[in-house]
Formats: structure tokens, sequence, C-alpha cells
């Protein structure tokens, strides 16, 4: 620990020391770039002080007299007029009479090409070497003649000493600055001044000092412009030479736009003054250290003694769990052993791995007898089938699952509630399946019957209505329509019009044939329904209802809906018993709307019934889905209606909400059910 603390402790203050070296580079590149645009600023003052008026060049010497007042400090040892066309150089150099001569056609290289020229722009040319310095030119077109250019001839060593040749990192750190091309700009050591960094390194540092470090620093970091910190092996250090491992710490500075120029400052100083400093502070954790340690052992001489003590009152302790644990494990199968439900384990492939005796007492035989053998040798191969998806849902999402499953055995029919769950292994996998299952088959035969009874009730109320408004005027229509018809010539008129009148009566009679229809009680001989279809055809019987009681229709069916899991005629009930709720609510008319879609984030069926009738007490709320509740007078309702829709919505698997408003200021009123339903898709 005192190891791995020096070296934490050595990397925390390198890294501190660093980042101080990174906020100095920082700072130097800011002061560099805010030179050069100083520089820009003046030699845009002096563009624009010959472009405000015709100076003559006496006058104009004055002018940048006064420039190089300011900016001679900045590096800047000479300014020129060029003018391109005549290759002429007017050349102004502080407290001296300006000179004129003629420009070599190779000085013109530093020139931008004639398509990147803008008259407003500045430009600044790559960084010339030359035997007496390293200079930079910064230029502008005059306004007055497009190939006439101003420039500042710039002495880079002038520019860049008051900035960096004062820095300290440290005791003896320093910095050094690279062009976009690597060539050294500043460095203490002059020798290395104009010369490629990489290049002058390997030239100068003796063979056995790694050079990687400091060039994959330099070309992926330094030349693409990024700002950082790091380390590298040097062999030269204020006149020490040598392998010295050295901080550095390093920020772009941008210089221009056009073209893309690019330095780089770096700040560094030896690893060595950083292992000094934390050199002192080993001794005294070390010492400190040790202290710790004896009083460690101390400690744990007493601490030994008290865990042999602790030891045996513990296995004392484990013994005694032990036999509670058997115990309860006694008990537990005791439990389950008693228990007159369907209690089985799976693995994957639906083998059984144990029953209690009850299931083996069901089928017929030991448990052991039906250990290792699939669910197919128990139940019918549909149900074993869908229970082995049921246990392979449990494998894959990790939960339980829950399915109703119906059972021939012999003449009988059963129905099992069966509840799938995963059993873990201590990593969190699942090992088997545990399947708790009961006998629902006598709640689903009072299912049954109650969906009937209500069914019954329903069709009752319809047959008196369509018996009393339908059957006797159709019969008396119908027959006199008939007798009129023989006596009508068969081309005449009045034929034609008895015809269109039998047309309207046979309608009425189709009418009455879909509602005897409905009636008719069955099971359920579809999985999947269109519930499109469904209401259209309760439409139809309900539709001479709707305009006795002065009900306006609102039907909106959305289109391409899927097929949705129930029996049609059973839907058909639960949307004549909602309609018919509706209408009872509507003593005095309005309107009724129905409307379909499909629900994206779920991909359910969404059916929605809404009236602008009384609505529903808040207090009856909590019970409308209760059977044999009612709000109706005695006689009108058997209180099943919506207990039995909701026993078949949920059967499919689906919902069914009712939200009302009875007496409300800020909310119509009305009742609105929704239901939805899965779909096929």
């Amino acid at each position: 620990m005192g190891l791995w603390s020096a070296r934490e402790m050595r990397a925390s203050v390198a890294d501190q020391f660093n980042q101080q070296q990174l906020v100095i580079a920082r700072h130097a590149s800011a002061l560099i770039e805010r030179q050069m645009h100083f520089l820009r600023k003046e030699l845009l003052y002096l563009r624009n002080e010959w472009d405000s008026g015709e100076f003559d060049l006496k006058a104009f010497q004055e002018r940048i007299q006064e420039v190089f007042h300011r900016v001679l400090e900045s590096g800047v040892w000479k300014i020129e007029i060029i003018d391109l066309k005549t290759l002429e150089n007017y050349t102004f150099m502080p407290y001296r009479q300006w000179s004129l001569k003629n420009v070599q056609q190779k000085s013109l290289e530093i020139f931008p090409p004639l398509e990147k020229r803008k008259e407003k722009d500045i430009w600044i040319s790559a960084t010339q070497i030359k035997p007496y310095g390293i200079n930079l030119f910064l230029g502008t077109s005059l306004l007055d003649n497009a190939s006439r250019f101003l420039l500042f001839n710039l002495n880079i060593s002038w520019f860049l000493n008051p900035f960096l040749r004062d820095i300290r990192s440290g005791n003896t750190g320093y910095a050094w600055l690279i062009d976009e091309k690597g060539t050294f700009l500043y460095h203490p050591n002059t020798e290395f001044i104009g010369k490629s960094a990489l290049e002058i390194r390997e030239e100068a540092y003796p063979k056995d000092i790694p050079l990687g470090f400091i060039h994959f620093i330099q070309k992926e970091k330094m030349l693409r412009g990024e700002v950082g910190t790091g380390w590298y092996y040097s062999g030269w250090h204020r006149g020490i030479t040598g392998k010295i491992k050295k901080l550095i710490a390093y920020c772009p500075v941008f210089i221009s736009d056009s073209p893309s120029q690019r330095w780089s400052v770096a700040v560094v100083a030896p690893n060595s003054e950083i292992e000094d400093a934390v050199r002192k502070g080993y001794l005294r954790q070390f010492l400190l250290q040790g202290l710790v340690i004896l009083v460690i052992l101390l400690g744990a001489a007493a601490v030994l003694l008290f865990e042999m003590r602790w030891s045996r009152t513990l296995e004392e302790k484990v013994n005694r769990r032990t036999e509670e644990l058997k115990k309860s494990e006694e008990n537990y199968r005791s439990l389950v052993e008693s228990a007159e439900d369907f209690i089985f384990t799976v693995d994957a492939e639906g083998r059984f791995q144990s029953m209690n005796s009850f299931t083996a007492n069901f089928f017929g035989g030991p448990a052991e007898a039906f250990l290792g053998k699939d669910l197919s040798s128990l139940f019918p191969e549909k149900v074993a089938q869908k229970q082995l998806k049921s246990v392979k849902d449990v494998y894959t999402l990790g939960k339980s699952v829950r399915d109703e499953f119906e059972i021939e055995m012999g003449e009988h029919t059963i129905w099992i509630s069966a509840n799938f769950m995963p059993l873990k292994h201590e990593e969190g996998h699942v090992s088997a399946v545990l399947c708790i299952a009961r006998d629902i088959t006598e709640s689903k035969n009072l299912e049954r019957q109650l969906i009937n009874t209500e069914k019954l009730a329903s069709l009752g109320t319809l047959a008196a209505g369509v018996a009393h408004e339908v059957n006797n005027p159709l019969g008396v229509i119908l027959g006199f329509c008939d007798l009129l018809l023989r006596k009508a010539g068969k081309h005449s008129q009045e034929y034609e019009d008895l015809k269109t009148i039998e047309r309207q009566g046979l309608h009425c009679k189709q009418v009455v044939e879909n509602l005897l229809s409905f009636a008719r009680f069955g099971d359920a001989d579809s999985e999947y329904s269109e519930v499109n279809g469904c209401i259209e055809d309760i439409i139809k019987v309900v539709k001479h209802t709707l305009e006795m009681h002065d009900i306006e229709l609102d039907l909106s069916l959305s289109q391409n809906l899927p097929n949705v899991r129930g029996d049609s005629r059973q839907l058909q009930q639960v949307f004549l018993n909602l309609v018919n709720n509706a209408v009872s609510a509507m003593p005095t008319g309005g309107l009724l709307k129905i409307r379909t879609f499909l629900e994206r984030t779920s991909r359910k069926a969404v059916i929605q019934i809404e009236d602008n009738g009384e609505g529903i007490k808040s207090e009856n709320m909590d019970h409308i889905f209760e059977p044999f509740f009612t709000t109706k007078p005695e006689g009108e309702g058997t209180g099943l209606g919506l207990f039995v829709s909701y026993g078949i919505i949920t059967k499919y698997g689906g919902t069914i909400d009712c939200s009302s408003h009875h007496s409300s200021t800020l909310k119509p009123r009305g009742t609105a059910f929704t239901i939805k339903l899965p779909t096929r898709a």
C-alpha cells in the first residue's frame, strides 16, 4: 500500500504540475495570438492611411515611421510596398529614408495565387528560414491598385522572445515553439532554431535516448492542433546532457486561416523536480505506515483470540439453524404434498423434474414414474405444446407467465389455470420452471352460464321490441302488398310501386333474421374476429331502436384494422350491452359515438362507445362491473350486462374502462366505455 500510495502521489503531483504548465502554455499562446492580432490591425491602419487619400512617398514615409514606433518591439523590422506588375519594391526601415529596388522573380513565391487574393483580406506567409534568421510576412493588397501589396517583414526571434524567454516551469523548466511543419521557431538551445524538431533531436541526442514518445506527441498531437499534457525522454536540458524524463504541456497557436497556419507552444520541465519534492513525503509516509503496521499486528493478535471464541459460538448456532432448516423443509414438503393443486417443475425441454402427489394421483401413477418424461406424456399434444411455449417464455424473459388450458378427460372437459414461475441459480439464470395449476372448470361453467343468462335477457328485450315494432306491421304490409300485386298489371306503374314496397318489407325481414341469428347460443367457433364487422352487424339490429329514441349515430371505424382476439358472437353481445345502456341513458334523445382505431404503442385495437346521456353517479362508479348491480327500475335490468361484458373482454386478454360525468359544470355530461383487445398482428 505504501508503494502504491507513493506511485499514486507521484502521478497525482505530476499531473497537477502538468496542468500548471498547461496554464502557462495557454497564456503564452494567447499573448502570441493577441500580438499577431495587433500587427494585423496596424497593417490595416497603414493600408487605410494609404487609401484615404493620395500621398506621396515622402508623406507616407512619416506614417510608416509612426507605425514603426508601435510595431518595432513586436519584431517588424522592415515595411515594403511591392508592385507585382512593375516588380518595384519600396522598402522602409526604422529611422532611414525609403529605398527602391527591383524584385527578383523568386521573391514573389511568398504571395498567394491570384484567385485566392481578396481586396480586404490579410494573408500571412509561411515562415521563411534565412541564414540571418526566420522571417514571416503579413501582407494585404492596396485598394487603389490590386497588384500593389503592403508587407510587414516580421523577425520571428524578435517577435517570440518577449513571450517565451522568461517562462519558468518549476526551477529550470522552459518553453519552445514549432511551426506547422515541425520546425523550431524558438528554443533555449539556439542551435535548434530553424531546424526540424524530429531531425535535430536524432542528430544531437545520444542513440540510447528513446525519441518515440516525443515524436508521437509532436506528430499526433501538437502538429494536429491539440491541447494536452504528457511526458517524454530528452537528451538535453539547459546544458545538461543524458537521458532525462520531462513533463510537457502543449497548446496550439492560431496564426492565420488563409493560408492555414497553426503553431504549437510547449512548456517542459524535468520530472526529477517532481521526484525530489515527493521523495521527502515518502520517508515520512513510510515511517507512519510502519507504526500503523505495528498497531495492526497487535490488534490482529487480539482479534485472533476473540475469533477463536466466536468461532465456537458460531458453530453451535449453525448446527441449531441447520436443524431448524430441516424442519422447515419438511413442513414445506408436507404443505406441497397435501395441496390439492397441480404442482410440478420442468426443464427447458418440458421434461418433468418433480411433481407433488396430487398431480401424480390425478394422472394415475406414482410421481417417480413421470420424472424425465415430456409434458405430452400426460397432457394432450395441443395443450403440451402450449405449455412448452409458456415454459420457453419463462426461460427467455425470466418472469412468470400465466395461462389457461382446456383438457379433454374422456367424456369430460376440465379447465386449468396455470402459473409458470422461474426458479433461478445464485447467478440469476433460470434453472427450472415451477408450475402451480388449479382446476377452474366450475368457474368457467359459471361464467358461461352468466354470459348465456345475460344474452337471453338481452334477446328477450330485443325480441319483444322487434315483435311489437316490426313483425305485426310487417305482416300487414306484406299481406296487403301481395293482394294488391295480384290485382295490378305486371307492366303498370302501380305494379312497380308495389314491388318496391315488397322489397322494403323483405329488407325489414332480413333485419329480423339478423337478430335471430345473433340470438342463437353456441360455443366460440373462431379465435379471432373482425371487430368492425361485429359493430356493423349490431348497428343493423339496433338502428331502428336508435331512430325511435331520436338518437343520432356517429360511426367512425378505422380501415385496415387487424382482427382481434375473441369470438364474434360474444363481442357482439358486449357491444349490444353497451349500446343498450347508452340508449337507456338518453331517454329524450342524444348522440351516440362509436369509434375504432389501432393503438400503435401496444398494437391493440381500441373500441370507444360514448353517449351524452345522464351519466353515472360517482358513488356508483366502483360498482358498475359487479354482478346484479343495476340503476334501472325493477323489471328493466338484470344487473349482469356490464359484469358479463367485463368477463368476456378480460377472457380474451383485453381491458374495459369507463369514464362518466353525471352533473358537472366543467365537463359535458355523458359516459364513455373504452375497450382494448389484442390483435393478430
